[in-house]
């Protein structure tokens, strides 16, 4: 009944209490039989007493790995999150079920702030940073670790980005490229439409084949317990995913800083995931009216224009605010690599965003062309590193969070299958 009430959480927390008190005293009468030499020796510094035993290990599974198996063991924050229920039925925490659970972090790091085994104890459990640095390394893959850090993604994200706008000023004409352009076809006076549209179908189609090839070949090694998939678990992934459920939806929310708890990582992130689907129907729209006809640049007024303007801010409002809480949130529990592809993803949708906002506000000026290059430069440059970078997280984790659907269903019993196994054998 208590353990119903509590959660196990709580009871192996109690537990835990209680043991440590009859060992403080067993300690004691063991000192005290063993003399007065034993009371007075002296006691060692406390930076010796604090500084962990062994560092964590450098391989990002194997710090995992220890990792989860302490907190198999604590269970003190099994209702935080999805994360620790899930961990507790992968009770060998092969490679797959670690590579499962990080997916399935959000990042939230309460656990951090709630956790009595941290730093300055001596098994300095950091559960955030540990599975962010795997998460790291599955977005990697297979690139070469000099290849696979944020230095070389922005190197190729600026490529990408001024390569068009030196392309156009080498293959346009200057008195068409900067002349004041107004009216229906404005845009592919300097870029051609077959080129538009075929750069942007082959960047996109090979990016998203790619990561749907990654995350497939992820889930079929993540295994786990058995699952029982439905439309009712597809559609409670897609409900986590977008209430960000493990962020705090539906309680107050994460820690921020010295216990303190604010709903605006989650709330910026909608912000920012919301403005950017905005902006992709904004695409379908254009392409729609396209097809029927109408051709680009649209009035402000339509439906393409006021979609992406609308979905251009907010993605900036929601990058802000993700950008000032991450500077402003406790850093213990970060992992500096995770924080470097957080700041760069950011950056990389701020310049997508920023640059299509700039060109709707320059498009009747002798400027358009060079941000109309621009802002398909960065387009492209999000399109190729997609597969491998944070803007993958998407796919990611949602995957982790259909399969926690899916285990959570299979425990669940089916309808009228209780009342079969309770009725008297023939």
């Amino acid at each position: 009944m208590c353990g119903q009430i509590l959660g196990p959480g709580y009871l192996s927390g109690i537990g835990l209490t209680i043991a440590g008190v009859f060992g403080r005293i067993a300690g004691r009468e063991a000192a005290a039989l063993a003399g007065p030499a034993v009371l007075t020796a002296q006691r060692p510094a406390l930076a010796d007493r604090i500084a962990p035993s062994a560092p964590p290990p450098e391989d990002p599974l194997a710090n995992a790995r220890r990792t989860m198996n302490l907190c198999n063991t604590c269970g003190f924050c099994s209702g935080l999150c999805d994360v620790f229920p899930a961990a507790q039925l992968r009770q060998g925490l092969r490679d797959g079920d670690l590579r499962h659970l990080a997916h399935l972090c959000h990042d939230c790091r309460s656990c951090h702030a709630d956790c009595q085994y941290t730093l300055p104890h001596e098994l300095a459990i950091n559960v955030p940073a540990a599975l962010a640095e795997v998460r790291a390394q599955d977005y990697a893959g297979p690139l070469p670790r000099q290849a696979a850090g944020p230095r070389s993604a922005v190197w190729l994200f600026l490529f990408c980005l001024f390569a068009p706008v030196l392309g156009t000023l080498l293959l346009v004409p200057p008195q068409v490229l900067f002349a004041p352009q107004a009216g229906a076809g404005a845009f592919y006076r300097v870029i051609p439409h077959p080129v538009m549209a075929a750069g942007a179908a082959l960047a996109f189609a090979g990016a998203g084949m790619v990561l749907a090839v990654r995350v497939w070949r992820h889930w079929r090694r993540s295994g786990g317990p058995a699952t029982r998939h439905s439309p009712a678990t597809l559609f409670r992934a897609l409900t986590d995913a977008a209430t960000l459920r493990n962020l705090g939806h539906g309680a107050p929310g994460c820690e921020d800083r010295q216990g303190r708890v604010s709903p605006i990582r989650r709330r910026a992130h909608h912000l920012a995931a919301y403005g950017f689907g905005l902006t992709f129907l904004a695409t379908l729209a254009g392409a729609w009216l396209h097809s029927r006809g109408q051709v680009a640049p649209y009035p402000v007024g339509s439906l393409p224009v006021l979609l992406g303007a609308i979905g251009g801010l907010a993605m900036l409002a929601g990058l802000a605010l993700l950008e000032r809480r991450s500077r402003s949130a406790d850093q213990a529990p970060a992992s500096a690599r995770m924080l470097a592809e957080d700041r760069f993803a950011r950056a990389q949708l701020a310049v997508v965003a920023g640059s299509g906002l700039l060109l709707l506000a320059l498009r009747e000026t002798p400027v358009m062309g060079l941000m109309l290059a621009l802002h398909l430069g960065s387009v492209l440059g999000f399109a190729l590193l997609l597969p491998f970078g944070k803007l993958s997280h998407g796919g990611w984790r949602f995957a982790a969070l259909l399969r926690h659907a899916g285990e959570r269903a299979a425990r669940r019993p089916r309808p009228g299958q209780a009342d079969k196994s309770d009725a008297p054998g023939e």
